[in-house]
Order: structure tokens, then C-alpha cells, then sequence
């Protein structure tokens, strides 16, 4: 009778912990910097992961379920690293943090260092995340939406708040960056942008060294859903100039293939 009792409280948590729907809500400032964001609620993005090597944040990344990572192909993750999930203040050691080990990494067969196209790696974790109110998965894009109307979306990281930092931030960032056409963007970035990528900014707040990665959230149906994954950008992180995302409506195929088969 325990056991069954332990079984349906599980249940009753899993369901309360949809993809996209954080149980504290992130309070978001315009909706906003990362270079002119603001401090997240802690907790309010539990998808958020830190990739770290030796405990030294390199990335980011986004739980899309209890065994998968979605990150960013450049971030160049191998089977030594750690990801760390329900993290908010990197000082500190009071946090309930769950890091856990590499199982694999399967990069996108595509991935081009030079034209930064296909930016994307799925990494399997050699052991599932245990979902809690301060770790939960991110809704993942459909191919065939469309989310470069302009509409606000938000990025968080503990990427550095000014190009030339010596350091990182120790509190997890967000800020809210309105998503641009692929036209728009080639205004500021040319032909370097491609069909499977998506830009946002350019509004006074920027992703920087450190976020690559992580996560670019859109709202969809009450759901937050993972629109970008950090990829490249401004070499100065100028919040004049969009930030640029692997575009997950064009990726979601094969994550889905990807996951499906391992």
C-alpha cells in the first residue's frame, strides 16, 4: 500500500511539473542582461544547466527530460564534464544542486564550425535528473512554428555581463529580447545567417561569452518553450547587435530522432 501510495504522489508530480510551466515563476523585467540583464528569480528557470569542468562554468544548457541535455555543438562537451541542474548562486554550497555525469554526446551530423550551422548537441545523462520544484524540462519548439515576429522572448545564463569581465557572474541572469526576421537580421549579420538559425536583440541586452548553450524562451500556449539555443554573436557582446540561436523548429526532427533511437 506504501509503495502504491509513493507510486501515485510520483505520478501527481510528474504531471504537475508539465515541460515549460516552472513552479516559481520567473518575474522578468519588461515582459528584462547576461550585458544588461537582471538577476532571475531563483529557481524561476528550472531547465537552466551548467555545463562545468573542474566546477567551472563553460556553458549552458536546457533539460528537455529527465535523461536529456540540449546544448550548444561549439560548446564542445566531453565525457569528463559535469551538468549541473537546479543552480542559482554558483557561490554558494547551500543549494539542493544536482550535478551529474555525462552518458553521451551526439552532435548534429551537420554541425560546421565555419558557418556555425547546425549548432546543436544532445547530451544522454549516465543518470536521470530527479524533477523537483527547482529542476523541470523546457518545452521543445515544433517544426513549422514561427517565433520571429518580434514577440519578447528571454535568455538566461552566467555568461559574462561585459565582454572584457575577468569573470563570470555567480547568479544566474536573464533578460527579455524581442525575436527578428531572418531579413532583419541579415541587416546587421549578412549572409552568415542561415535558414536554421534565429536572432533576437539588438534592444539594449545581449547574450555574451558563457551563455552559449543555453536557453532562448518563448511563451506558447502558457508554456515556455525552447525556441534558440545560444550559438554566436557580437565578438564585444554589443547589445546593439542581435545575438544569434540555432533555430530549434529547424533541429527538433532530428532531436526527436536522436532520442527516440538511444
Amino acid at each position: 500500500m506504501a509503495f502504491l501510495w509513493l507510486v501515485s504522489c510520483l505520478a501527481l508530480i510528474s504531471a504537475a511539473y508539465g515541460c515549460g510551466v516552472p513552479r516559481i515563476p520567473p518575474v522578468v523585467t519588461g515582459y528584462a542582461r547576461i550585458v544588461n540583464g537582471e538577476e532571475a528569480v531563483p529557481g524561476s528557470w528550472p531547465w537552466q544547466v551548467s555545463l562545468q569542468d573542474n566546477g567551472w562554468h563553460f556553458c549552458g544548457g536546457s533539460l528537455i527530460n529527465s535523461n536529456w541535455v540540449v546544448t550548444a555543438a561549439h560548446c564542445g562537451v566531453i565525457s569528463t564534464d559535469r551538468i549541473v541542474l537546479g543552480e542559482h548562486d554558483r557561490s554558494s554550497n547551500a543549494e539542493p544542486i544536482q550535478t551529474l555525469a555525462v552518458g553521451k554526446v551526439f552532435t548534429h551530423p551537420n554541425w560546421n564550425s565555419n558557418t556555425i550551422n547546425n549548432d546543436i548537441s544532445l547530451i544522454k545523462l549516465a543518470t536521470p535528473a530527479t524533477i523537483s520544484s527547482t529542476v523541470s524540462p523546457v518545452c521543445l519548439a515544433s517544426p513549422g512554428q514561427v517565433y520571429d515576429d518580434g514577440r519578447l522572448c528571454v535568455t538566461s545564463g552566467w555568461g559574462k555581463t561585459r565582454y572584457n569581465a575577468a569573470n563570470t557572474p555567480s547568479l544566474l541572469q536573464q533578460t527579455a529580447l524581442p525575436v527578428l526576421s531572418n531579413a532583419q537580421c541579415k541587416t546587421y549579420w549578412g549572409n552568415n545567417i542561415s535558414d536554421i538559425m534565429v536572432c533576437a536583440g539588438a534592444a539594449g541586452s545581449s547574450s555574451c561569452m558563457g551563455d552559449s548553450g543555453g536557453p532562448l524562451v518563448c511563451q506558447n500556449a502558457g508554456a515556455w518553450t525552447l525556441v534558440g539555443i545560444v550559438s554566436w554573436g557580437s565578438s564585444q557582446c554589443s547589445p546593439a547587435s542581435p545575438g544569434v540561436y540555432a533555430r530549434v523548429t529547424e533541429l527538433r526532427n532530428w532531436v526527436d530522432q536522436t532520442v527516440a533511437a538511444n
